[in-house]
């Protein structure tokens, strides 16, 4: 009889689907069972399968380096993380909680400032903002809403529970790959999905589609979707979305602005276009407003937003509150809006700019993470315990340079999910081809004139053995999310995916109540 699979797996902190005494987690029971019935090599033939649909799917992403823009294959492991459909109902609820007291946050920084006058959130911390644009002061866009769509990463700390690390506002990414990673599975393992009750993620783009349209009085809105181009790290993304909500894929030369209007230029002549999905940063958008010297965005777009006359998600100046700094805040500034006690928690964070938690950070660059405020991707950070004495020296210079960009929290011991991994691999965790690294995890929350999340999201995991850097482009990789319901007795009206690649069994009731 094969030995099981997880007799030796171990984790050297809290585990997605396995205790510490070896026995899966309630939701994990079926995956980790029918695992054990495959040997090696049936486990290694199912990860080729997967390489070859990422290959047949043309599933890449862009590596920006010195020598040049480099196109690789989606990394993806075939084991997914999974997370009990009861505790993500919770998640959920505070993650719309999260949203909206965001945007109640932003639209009061460019209209009334309330927070500022009542010292909620200090003045000089909205005025040293890089990514307040004044230019944006009194709008009042389509339902008070700025940040449209929410990228938040969360991770599990050691005691299993569930942290808030950042939220990005600007122009979140990776919905798309959350999607196909789904698509990957049914091509892959495709029994598992008649065993375990796993709820459906495509409803995404349906909510796309509908939180966009709803930015416009329009009944049948024009929507167009506004990459950077081909070289962007994130295009296939913005190709995928495009053809999946039915809107237009455009770069700032498709565009032009005519007496304060958004014109697509067409065969046919000058279409309008009323909502613009941008891919585009601020900086980039206008050359009339922002950098003179952008050819990514279009003359004129920021006074025809202005005007009423486009709407844009993410609406510019959004990006003032993705700041690690303003984070900092956002449990004062949910009770500020909402009067609520914040759902989900932010990991403790020292700011820089305040003289005594500098002084502790300085003096404790080996243990902490060490992060600027405006960055993404994992650039420009130190993880104190995986550091060097150099690299800790230039830390310390950077922000005694400019203490305010910078932000500290603990190392946490963020949670693991089993990995499929090589068996040669030097690993002390491996145990039959299975070995436990870390993840995070990455929703996405729309808001527009309803709010909706999609059910789980990507799960990012860091391939290199101990390392807790999850991002693609420093090499991490991804798994796909399973919320999955382990109730004994569902709803009659409760809907599952299915095994068949391309479609879902239908809109899952829970996963979509709307506020």
């Amino acid at each position: 009889m094969q030995q099981s699979r997880w007799h030796k797996y171990q984790s050297p902190c809290h585990d997605e689907l396995m205790h510490t005494d070896g026995k899966p987690r309630q939701a994990a029971a079926e995956l980790t069972a029918w695992l054990d019935t495959l040997d090696d090599q049936a486990l290694s033939e199912r990860r080729q399968a997967a390489e070859l649909a990422i290959q047949q799917m043309g599933i890449t992403f862009t590596v920006y380096s010195e020598k040049g823009n480099i196109d690789r294959e989606w990394p993806f492991d075939i084991v997914p993380r999974v997370i009990d459909a009861t505790e993500w109902w919770a998640i959920e609820k505070g993650l719309k909680q999260r949203i909206r007291a965001l945007n109640c946050f932003i639209h009061d920084l460019y209209n009334e400032q309330k927070i500022l006058n009542d010292g909620i959130v200090p003045r000089d911390l909205i005025d040293s903002s890089v990514n307040f644009r004044p230019e944006c002061v009194g709008m009042k866009p389509p339902h008070n809403v700025w940040a449209h769509i929410c990228g938040s990463d969360l991770v599990r700390d050691s005691n299993g529970k569930m942290y808030v690390l950042e939220d990005n506002l600007r122009v979140p990414s990776g919905v798309s790959y959350m999607i196909e990673n789904r698509e990957i599975m049914k091509r892959t393992l495709p029994e598992l999905f008649s065993r375990c009750r796993v709820l459906p993620v495509d409803n995404y783009t349906n909510d796309l589609r509908t939180m966009l349209a709803s930015l416009s009085p329009e009944r049948s809105p024009t929507i167009c979707v506004l990459t950077p181009g081909v070289y962007n790290s994130a295009y296939f993304e913005h190709a995928f979305l495009a053809q999946e909500i039915g809107a237009e894929l455009v770069e700032g030369r498709d565009l032009v602005v005519e007496n304060d209007t958004v014109y697509m230029r067409d065969v046919n002549g000058l279409i309008k276009v009323d909502v613009l999905y941008r891919r585009v940063d601020d900086a980039f958008i206008d050359p009339e407003c922002f950098n003179p010297e952008s050819t990514l965005g279009v003359r004129g777009l920021m006074r025809a937003w202005r005007a009423g006359n486009v709407a844009i998600a993410n609406a510019p100046g959004a990006g003032v509150a993705d700041d690690k700094v303003v984070y900092s805040y956002v449990p004062d500034i949910i009770r500020y809006y909402l009067n609520e006690e914040p759902t989900l928690a932010n990991v403790p964070t020292y700011r820089c700019d305040d003289t005594e938690a500098c002084e502790y950070v300085l003096s404790n660059l080996d243990k902490l993470v060490v992060k600027p405020a405006n960055e993404s991707g994992g650039y420009g950070m130190l993880i104190g315990p995986h550091s060097t004495p150099e690299q800790q020296r230039e830390m310390a210079e950077c922000i005694k340079a400019d203490p305010r960009n910078y932000i500290a929290q603990p190392t946490l011991a963020i949670s693991t999910s089993p990995t499929l991994s090589d068996s040669n691999e030097p690993d002390d965790q491996t145990s039959a081809g299975m070995a436990a690294r870390h993840v995070d995890l990455r929703p996405f929350v729309l808001q527009g004139e309803e709010v909706t999340v999609t059910t789980g999201g990507l799960t990012r995991v860091a391939l290199i053995p101990g390392s807790l850097v999850v991002n693609s482009s420093q090499g991490g990789g991804s798994k796909d999310t399973w919320i999955v319901d382990s109730r004994t007795a569902a709803p009659p009206d409760q809907r599952y995916d299915t095994e068949e690649p391309g479609s879902a069994s239908g809109t899952v009731q829970q996963s979509q109540r709307q506020e």
